[in-house]
């Protein structure tokens, strides 16, 4: 089995004749023969027991050919490989030239296109980093504090807004209980508008022990078709409340969240750590701006297949992520309503960006001869080993160095165009607003 020849009909297709031996071939042929001996019906022979000449006579002569090529063709096809030196992108065709003495079988396939990157060094770009603000700070501090709260019971006043209700409730229409409508025990916290409006402001005022009516009346665009719009009383009995305490913001509060013993220094600290992601996410809307220039100075005829191929990466790694928060794509996209080309559909942008990205960058990293070292690879194999918590050979064993160096010259040809860029400060801007939720206080809120 050899290399017979290679042809590029396009800069990104590779067409190679591969060249099958007839010993080979034939001994292939046999043993299909012999797998398939069994399953076939001859005249005048019990099954399994029909020369080779009689079956291919009865079948055709080819009919075992299939069979032994596919055989063959995977061996015969990464020999090729090695000796022509190019890298598939994609799925290869394949063709059946010749089966005259050897077998000759054409492969053609999608490899890595030439690139030309026009403009690579001096892009001008903005770098705007959000300040830090004493309210952002207090807002952040303020989800440690109710993190860190305690639930107590109340029993020297009625419920108010704010306050854990654990409640009894059953509903009804025009006298009749309806489906889910019913709860025992149930934790609410008063004025978080969990339940229907109106519901929770009846609740406030009423005593642990009372049993009372609430009256209200479903949104017209209530979920559930049969109840929108209708009025309903809820026979509603108050067990307890309870009301979660926050810790005060003391020297105390600092040393049971934090290495400080002061919390003006807890509160220091907080800050700093804010001004980090705020320069953080400067920092990457910077190199955003640089991939945006490098993407618009790219030249390349890309094959429709690594965009395929990078948007089915970008999926399994999805079903990755949701796997580790004990879900999986099929279950997501029930729950969502898409399918999977509806996924695919919405992955491909970020698809063909990373898959410009990285062209661009492996031609700059050739064209300025950046290199990875053993130290680099080894530092690196080190990093994987550390964030997945696992020992350092396992990674090794999983990942080869040649693709830890490529991954390597990346990183250096990205910091090579931001170390050539003209970056300037912008006047800051506001942060983001982030959002926020009231603390969570029971199972059934969670």
């Amino acid at each position: 089995m050899s290399l017979k020849s290679m042809n590029k009909p396009t800069g990104n297709t590779v067409e190679l004749e591969i060249s099958i031996d007839k010993a080979s071939f034939d001994k292939a042929t046999e043993a299909a023969y012999r797998r398939n001996v069994a399953k076939m019906n001859v005249p005048g022979f019990r099954k399994g027991k029909a020369p080779r000449a009689i079956v291919e006579k009865m079948y055709g002569k080819a009919v075992f050919y299939d069979e032994a090529i596919n055989a063959l063709l995977p061996e015969a096809y990464e020999a090729a490989l090695k000796e022509c030196g190019e890298e598939p992108v994609g799925q290869a065709d394949f063709d059946i030239v010749s089966i005259e003495e050897d077998v000759v079988i054409k492969a053609t396939f999608p490899v890595k296109p030439e690139v030309t990157v026009k403009e690579y060094k001096g892009y001008t770009v903005e770098r705007t980093v959000a300040p830090t603000t004493d309210e952002e700070v207090d807002n952040e501090i303020a989800q440690v504090r109710a993190r860190n709260s305690r639930t107590v019971d109340v029993t020297d006043r009625a419920a108010q807004n704010g306050d854990i209700a654990v409640i009894d409730y059953e509903g009804s229409v025009d006298g009749v209980p309806f489906d889910g409508g019913k709860g025992e025990k149930y934790n609410l916290t008063l004025g978080s508008g969990q339940f229907i409006p109106g519901f929770e402001d009846q609740i406030v005022g009423h005593n642990p022990g009372d049993a009372f009516d609430v009256n209200v009346t479903f949104p017209t665009e209530y979920h559930a078709a049969e109840l929108a719009g209708k009025e309903a009383v809820f026979k509603t009995v108050l067990h307890e409340i309870k009301f979660n305490e926050l810790p005060e913001l003391d020297d105390d509060f600092a040393k049971d969240v934090s290495e400080f013993d002061t919390f003006a220094e807890y509160k220091a600290d907080v800050a700093a750590k804010i001004t980090e992601r705020h320069n953080k996410t400067a920092d990457n809307e910077v190199e955003e701006k640089l991939i945006d220039a490098l993407i618009e100075n790219l030249e390349a005829d890309i094959p429709e297949a690594m965009f395929v191929t990078e948007t089915e990466n970008q999926l399994r790694d999805y079903d990755n992520r949701l796997r580790m928060q004990g879900l999986d794509l099929a279950t997501y996209l029930k729950y969502t309503g898409m399918n999977l080309d509806a996924m695919r559909e919405q992955l491909r942008p970020r698809a063909e960006r990373q898959v410009k990205t990285r062209l661009a960058l492996e031609k700059i990293a050739a064209l300025e001869n950046l290199t990875a070292t053993e130290e680099d690879v080894e530092n690196e194999f080190k990093k994987i080993a550390e964030a997945y918590n696992v020992e350092l050979d396992q990674v090794k064993a999983q990942i080869t160095p040649d693709m830890i160096e490529a991954d390597i010259k990346v990183g250096k040809a990205v910091d090579f165009v931001k170390a050539n860029a003209v970056i300037t400060k912008k006047a800051t801007r506001k942060p983001r607003a982030k959002k926020t939720e009231a603390p969570k206080t029971s199972e059934t809120d969670a």
